[in-house]
């Protein structure tokens, strides 16, 4: 319980930027307004668009707002605080079978493009995995960059992980198969594997990943496959942008979202749920392996809203 409280405060302080950004202009508007009319919502709806929940994503709130307003009979602007963190929680809403890929056996793909934190989330979440008891083996399928599969050899070592990798240009898809073989023979619980990051030519990724995911059909039908898209929540609304542009090279099936300390655009979580309804499964707010954790919707709304939570 502990280890998960404090995380909650690590993710009240990560969140404090966007908070300002968002909850300041939020409780100003509850406050400073007598009544609830089209000048309160509109500036509400600015408000969200600015803390990077993106005007999609506002239209959709607010018109769930609005919505409930109605048939509740609210007049008082303060009384929609909680209806607006409600609507919140609800589009962040996990599926029930979120993590039943942890269960193994399973092969995790993790995609995303370079710089974002791929490969040291895939550390992380290594550690993670075997620390919650899993046997966990790495491939180093990014083959296009030596640095790094020099980078997850460290995580390895540092986790205590087995490795498959291949040299420089090798075909990551012969090291998907590879390793999928030693993951077989070893009896690991899951393969979490990087893979190559450009996205500027992608037919070239398309190809690459398709051959993979033929490979994970064909040599293990039995395991349960992951892919999961790292995203830089600094980004704010360009996160979206590759969300868009990875879902059209590949299945998604989850989000890891990086860097939400220090940023104030933490609103990108509910952009990416809500218009891509791509899970966000893990979340960052720091540079050590603690910092990587699950992502809990309720937990998360709360942090961001609530001042006493900080």
């Amino acid at each position: 319980m502990g280890e998960k409280k404090g995380f909650f405060s690590r993710l009240a302080r990560g969140l404090s930027k966007t908070r300002e950004n968002i909850v300041n202009g939020i409780d100003s508007i509850f406050k400073g307004f007598s009544s609830i009319d089209d000048d309160f919502y509109e500036e509400l709806e600015e408000i969200l668009i600015m803390g990077d929940i993106g005007i999609k994503t506002t239209s959709v709130i607010m018109d769930r707002l609005k919505q409930q307003v109605d048939a509740q009979k609210i007049r008082e602007p303060e009384a929609c605080r909680n209806l607006l963190i409600s609507i919140i929680k609800e589009i962040m809403k996990m599926p029930e079978d979120a993590y039943r890929f942890e269960e193994g056996p399973s092969v995790v793909l993790a995609v995303g493009v370079n710089g974002v934190g791929k490969t040291t989330s895939i550390g992380k979440l290594a550690s993670r995995l075997k620390d919650d008891g899993k046997k966990v083996m790495l491939a180093a399928a990014d083959t296009f960059r030596a640095a790094a599969t020099e980078q997850l050899q460290e995580w390895a070592q540092r986790a205590g992980v087995d490795i498959v990798t291949a040299g420089t240009g090798a075909d990551p898809a012969a090291v998907i198969y590879d390793a999928i073989a030693s993951a077989k023979s070893k009896q690991a619980d899951i393969l979490l594997a990087d893979t190559a990051g450009r996205l500027h030519n992608k037919k070239n990724l398309m190809q690459e990943l398709a051959k993979i995911n033929r490979i994970i059909s064909t040599e293990y039908p039995e395991a349960e496959k992951e892919v999961l898209l790292v995203l830089d929540a600094s980004l704010g609304q360009n996160s979206l942008v590759q969300a868009k542009e990875f879902s059209q090279v590949t299945h998604l099936t989850g989000i890891i979202l990086t860097k939400l300390d220090g940023t104030s655009k933490g609103g990108i979580a509910v952009a990416i749920q809500s218009e891509m309804n791509i899970p966000v499964k893990y979340i960052g707010v720091g540079e050590t392996v603690e910092d990587l954790e699950k992502f809990d919707p309720d937990e998360f709304v709360e942090a961001l809203f609530d001042w006493s939570k900080a």
